[in-house]
């Protein structure tokens, strides 16, 4: 099934939202949809009546019912995939050629990624080494659009006494990737678990070879995914 080309950034914006939020198999709500794109919730349902309707023949880009959430269809699926995998390899891109640091390239990339051809796209993949991840240890799509969605858990989810590796960290709050860079806690490093406190679920952690511990809150240890 070919993809569509001829798709506006606002509704690559749309499936990309879409996918990031029914990645754990769940449909998308309008809320949950207004809130992460900062719009109206009444202009989120008429964009998705208008994707659940394809165009000029084109299959549709969603599955919609008022009240039931969204799901994508497998043309949606793929037109999201490819332009997440613009988008993390623009971010890779700019970190590994032009010195951009990881908490600088989320905003940057979510520009580029609607104007790029396929041939610069394959371009970026190989100067780049046909890369696997971005920056932020998110995967990023192969070029048949085949994506790894290998379990991961949230660093909240671990307790005294647990090991594990960090895979990924959500990239788009500047200012939380700047202080994990600067107490280590980035894809690859290992962290452990010294002490969990059920009250306000928070972790006592030391990271790789530092002796000094720190203490994460949920709001950190819930977009830091790793492997035990």
């Amino acid at each position: 099934m070919p993809i569509e080309k001829d798709l506006t950034p606002a509704i690559e914006d749309y499936l990309k939202a879409i996918f990031s939020l029914t990645e754990a198999g769940e449909p998308a709500s309008t809320n949950a949809l207004a809130k992460r794109l900062r719009v109206r919730a009444a202009s989120v349902t008429n964009m998705l009546q208008k994707l659940a309707g394809g165009k000029g023949g084109q299959p549709p880009l969603v599955e919609y019912q008022k009240h039931q959430g969204v799901q994508l269809t497998r043309e949606g699926r793929l037109a999201a995939l490819k332009v997440i995998r613009q988008h993390r390899l623009i971010e890779l891109y700019l970190v590994q050629a032009l010195g951009f640091t990881w908490d600088e390239v989320h905003e940057e990339a979510d520009r580029l990624e609607h104007f790029i051809s396929d041939h610069l796209e394959e371009h970026l993949s190989e100067a780049l080494g046909n890369p696997g991840v971005d920056p932020h240890g998110d995967p990023i799509p192969t070029q048949d659009l085949q994506l790894d969605l290998s379990p991961q858990t949230p660093l909240l989810r671990l307790r005294a006494g647990d090991t594990a590796r960090v895979l990924r960290i959500g990239d788009d709050d500047p200012d939380l990737l700047r202080y994990l860079k600067g107490i280590g806690l980035v894809p690859k490093a290992t962290v452990r678990v010294l002490d969990y406190v059920p009250f306000d679920q928070t972790l006592r952690v030391s990271i790789g070879a530092n002796v000094e511990e720190v203490v994460l809150g949920p709001a950190i240890s819930s977009r830091v995914f790793v492997e035990k």
